[in-house]
């Protein structure tokens, strides 16, 4: 398990997972429809700790393009890592994506909506507006970015002995990206990770949908761009708090 594959297989199980999840509430006949919001940002929060737990012994389980460019930002992580990583990030969400369809083709085959059938690979705004719809994908993913430079492992007595947590210390990134959602994610659908959006979306283009619509690339660009800025913004923020 090196580090690229580890990026590999934790983004493809968050996408697969966070995916699904869409498309069990939006695609007509699953036994999961109509059944809300909560239940698809509850569902991503978990699909983040699936994530974490499968990568993170092996990568630190980024994950996600502005993860590993904040770090990078902020010293934290290697630049010469950073192109394997965003590239294993990108596989993962295609591979997610392409299961995902896998699981829910007949499905797709009952849904008229598509700009449903869509939102089962990529993010929409739900009222489109270029600068609006970029800055809340900024803000998202600064809140995400900048809280994850506070994260501290859990430690005991006066000299702070680390204690390990095993698994349960994905659980804090888990509610992070689920108060993300539930707070801030009904404007855009909270890409806040360029991979897990525009993969996908390129996967939606590619894969034989049954009457999907199109791909939306006028918009691709603010889910990629938007993420990015913020995580740079937070990055930058953290290091000034450092001084």
């Amino acid at each position: 398990m090196s580090p690229f594959i580890a990026e590999i297989l934790g983004t493809m199980f968050l996408i697969l997972l966070g995916n699904s999840v869409v498309a069990n509430v939006v695609l007509t006949g699953t036994k999961g429809n109509n059944s809300g919001w909560m239940v698809i940002t509850t569902a991503w929060g978990l699909a983040v700790f699936v994530g974490v737990v499968v990568a993170g012994p092996y990568s630190g389980a980024h994950l996600n393009p502005a993860v590993t460019i904040g770090l990078a930002i902020a010293g934290k992580f290697s630049w010469a890592n950073v192109p394997t990583y965003i590239a294993a990030q990108f596989i993962g969400a295609m591979l997610g994506s392409t299961l995902v369809w896998l699981l829910f083709k007949d499905f797709y085959k009952g849904t008229e909506d598509k700009g449903l059938k869509q939102a089962t690979f990529c993010t929409a705004p739900a009222i489109p507006n270029t600068i609006s719809n970029l800055i809340s994908e900024i803000i998202g993913t600064f809140v995400l970015i900048f809280v994850i430079f506070h994260f501290t492992d859990a430690s005991l007595g006066s000299d702070k002995s680390p204690i390990g947590l095993g698994s349960l210390g994905a659980l804090p990134v888990a509610f992070l990206v689920w108060v993300i959602g539930l707070s801030l994610g009904g404007t855009t659908g909270y890409a806040i990770n360029p991979a897990r959006d525009l993969g996908p979306r390129i996967m939606h283009a590619i894969l034989p949908v049954a009457g999907k619509g199109d791909n939306n690339w006028g918009y691709a660009w603010i889910p990629v761009i938007g993420p990015i800025i913020g995580s740079a913004l937070a990055a930058l923020l953290y290091l000034c708090t450092k001084i």
